[in-house]
C-alpha cells in the first residue's frame, strides 16, 4: 500500500486526541491522502500541505455542486451528509446556495451580498461592533469568573451578524439557540431547528416586504436581497434567498466567537506573546492574523467533486471523488511557515495581504473575512484593556470540549478576570 493509499480517520480517537500530529502525518505521506469521514460512504481526499490547497481551492475542475459532474451517481458527500442529519425533502432545497455553487451562479450570489462585507463597509461599522462588545463586557461585570465563548464571543458576534442582516433584537436569543443546536450536529435535534430557523426566516422575509410597501423597510441586508428577488431583475430566487440568510447567519455566528475564544486561550498559554501585544496594541491587525493562522475556528473548507479526472501534485483524482482541504494543515505547513507551530504575534508583516489560509483561497474566499478579522481585533482589544490581568479559571487540559470531524472545539473557556476594574 503506497502513501496514497493509506486511509486516515478523521474521528478516530489517535487523530482526535493530537490533530496537529495527525494533520502532520498526512502532509509527510502525500500530497493528497485518503480519509474516512465519519457518515459518508463515498471515496473523500484531503489536502493537507499548504500548495496544494490553494491549487485546489483555485481549480475549476473541483465542483462545489455535485450534480455538475458528469456521470457521478449517487447522493455527492454533502448530500450524504445532510441525509444523515435527517433533513426533510422540503427543507433541502434551502441547503444550497453560496457555499454549493459554481461558476456563474456562484459569482452571481455572492455579488448580491459583497457589498455588506466589504473592507470599507465593515470599517464604518466599528463603532457599533465596539458598542455591542462593550455591552457583552457590561453584562459580567462584578462577576468573579464568567466564560468568554458564552458570555462573550456568542453575544458579540451573534449580535453583530443578526443586526446586520436585520434580524430584530426580540428574536436572537432563539436564533443563538437554533445556532448551537446546528452546531452540535445532532441529527435528533438538528433537523427540526433547521425547519423552525427556515420558517422564521420566511416570515421576516414577508414582514420586511410589508414594510417596504408602505416605504419603511430598514437599510439592512435583508431589505436589500429583498430588492434583488423583488425588483432587480429577479437575480434571486425565493430559495436562494433564504438559503442565502441561513448561510451568512450561521457563518457568522459560532466562527467568531470560537476564534474569540481561541485566541484568549492561545495567549493566556502564550504569556511571551501576550506580553509582546500589551506592549505595542497597535500590533493587533498582525496579532490576529497570526492567531487565525494557529487557531482558526474552521479546520476545513468546503467538500468538492472532481468534475474529470485530475492530477494534482502527482496524485490521480477519479472523476466524482470528493476532496476535502485541511486549513488547519496547510497553516501548519513547515515548507509555508518558519516553525509553524510556535505563535508569534508578529509573523505576518505589517501592511501585507494575509498568507494564512484560514478563510480558504479562491473563489469561495470567505465573505465575511473583514468582519471576522474586525470583530477578532475590538473583541481582544477590549478583553484586555477591561481585564489586565485575566487568568484561566481551569487548567487548560481541564476545558471542556467537543469533537467534530477532524477538529476539537472549546465548549467553554472559564476566566478569572482578577483584577479587572
Amino acid at each position: 500500500m503506497t502513501a496514497s493509499d493509506t486511509v486516515f480517520d478523521l474521528g478516530s480517537p489517535e487523530f482526535m486526541d493530537d490533530t496537529p500530529r495527525g494533520y502532520a502525518r498526512m502532509r509527510e505521506g502525500a500530497p493528497l491522502v485518503r480519509i474516512a469521514f465519519p457518515g459518508v460512504d463515498y471515496t473523500t481526499w484531503m489536502a493537507t500541505r499548504y500548495d496544494v490547497v490553494r491549487d485546489v481551492l483555485n481549480d475549476p475542475r473541483f465542483l462545489r455542486d455535485a450534480a455538475r459532474v458528469p456521470g457521478l451517481e449517487g447522493a455527492g458527500v454533502l448530500d450524504q451528509i445532510v441525509q444523515a442529519f435527517g433533513v426533510t425533502d422540503e427543507y433541502k432545497r434551502y441547503m444550497r446556495g453560496l457555499l454549493t455553487t459554481d461558476g456563474d451562479d456562484h459569482a452571481r450570489l455572492r455579488k448580491l451580498v459583497s457589498r455588506a462585507f466589504t473592507v470599507r463597509r465593515v470599517n464604518g461599522l466599528r463603532p457599533r461592533i465596539r458598542a455591542i462588545a462593550e455591552q457583552a463586557l457590561d453584562a459580567v461585570e462584578g462577576r468573579e469568573e464568567f466564560d468568554v465563548l458564552r458570555d462573550y464571543g456568542f453575544p458579540l458576534s451573534g449580535n453583530v451578524i443578526c443586526e446586520l442582516v436585520g434580524i430584530e433584537e426580540s428574536e436572537r436569543a432563539q436564533w443563538r439557540a437554533w445556532m448551537h443546536t446546528i452546531a452540535e450536529g445532532a441529527p435528533e435535534r438538528y433537523n427540526d431547528s433547521f425547519m423552525q430557523m427556515v420558517d422564521a426566516v420566511l416570515r421576516d422575509v414577508a414582514d420586511r416586504r410589508a414594510l417596504a410597501a408602505r416605504g419603511e423597510a430598514p437599510d439592512d441586508l435583508l431589505t436589500a436581497l429583498i430588492h434583488a428577488r423583488d425588483e432587480d431583475g429577479g437575480r434571486l430566487s425565493e430559495d436562494e434567498l433564504v438559503a442565502m440568510v441561513l448561510i451568512i447567519v450561521q457563518g457568522g455566528h459560532h466562527t467568531t466567537a470560537h476564534f474569540v475564544a481561541n485566541s484568549v486561550l492561545a495567549l493566556q498559554r502564550n504569556p511571551d506573546q501576550l506580553s509582546v501585544l500589551r506592549g505595542d496594541p497597535g500590533l493587533m491587525p498582525r496579532a490576529v492574523h497570526e492567531l487565525l493562522r494557529l487557531h482558526g475556528p474552521a479546520p476545513m473548507a468546503g467538500v468538492a467533486h472532481a468534475k474529470e479526472d485530475v492530477e494534482v501534485h502527482g496524485v490521480r483524482i477519479p472523476r466524482g471523488d470528493a476532496v476535502v482541504c485541511a486549513l488547519t494543515g496547510a497553516n501548519r505547513d513547515p515548507a509555508a511557515f518558519d516553525e509553524p507551530e510556535r505563535l508569534d504575534l508578529t509573523r505576518e508583516p505589517a501592511g501585507r495581504r494575509e498568507t494564512h489560509v484560514s478563510f480558504g483561497h479562491g473563489p469561495h474566499y470567505c465573505l465575511g473575512a473583514a468582519l471576522a478579522r474586525t470583530e477578532g481585533e475590538i473583541a481582544l482589544e477590549l478583553l484586555m484593556e477591561r481585564y489586565p490581568d485575566l487568568t484561566l479559571a481551569v487548567a487548560p487540559e481541564d476545558l471542556e470540549r467537543f469533537d467534530q470531524p477532524g477538529s476539537r472545539h472549546l465548549a467553554s473557556l472559564p476566566v478569572r478576570p482578577r483584577g479587572g476594574t
